[in-house]
């Protein structure tokens, strides 16, 4: 079955929005390389709800949704992965806390460096897009 998830592309704040945040996976599928907070959408969870629980959990943060990026496909059948990511920019508030279950760092980057970086999942598709919607 096809899974739906949850992405974020989290800025320290809305005047900064060519920093964002990555988390270095510890688990399975990708283990190891770095992507963007999100997670599973749990039974009878709304979307919304479901990122800011995806990016607290993960990261420690608050976080406030402003914009839906769109949606993503993800077939990796080496993984026995599929699942629609729809993903979400916004802020985060609060204090950096990276969840060692599923985080193994955490840590700001330059949008066009984390563009330049090998991600999990199809999360370079949503930086490409977000990117793409920085631009006038």
């Amino acid at each position: 079955m096809v899974k739906t998830t949850v992405a974020a592309v989290v800025t320290p704040d809305s005047g900064n929005r060519r920093s964002v945040l990555l988390t270095r996976r510890s688990v399975s599928p990708f283990m190891g390389l770095w992507c963007l907070p999100g997670g599973h959408i749990d039974d009878f969870e709304a979307i919304d709800d479901a990122v800011r629980r995806e990016v607290f959990e993960e990261t420690g943060l608050d976080f406030t949704p402003e914009q839906q990026l769109g949606w993503f496909e993800e077939i990796f059948p080496e993984h026995r992965f599929h699942a629609v990511a729809l993903a979400f920019r916004g802020t985060g508030i609060g204090t950096l806390r990276p969840q060692p279950e599923e985080v193994s760092q955490i840590g700001w980057f330059a949008l066009d460096e984390a563009l330049e970086m090998r991600l999990a999942f199809n999360h370079t598709l949503v930086l490409q897009s977000y990117a793409r919607s920085l631009t006038p």
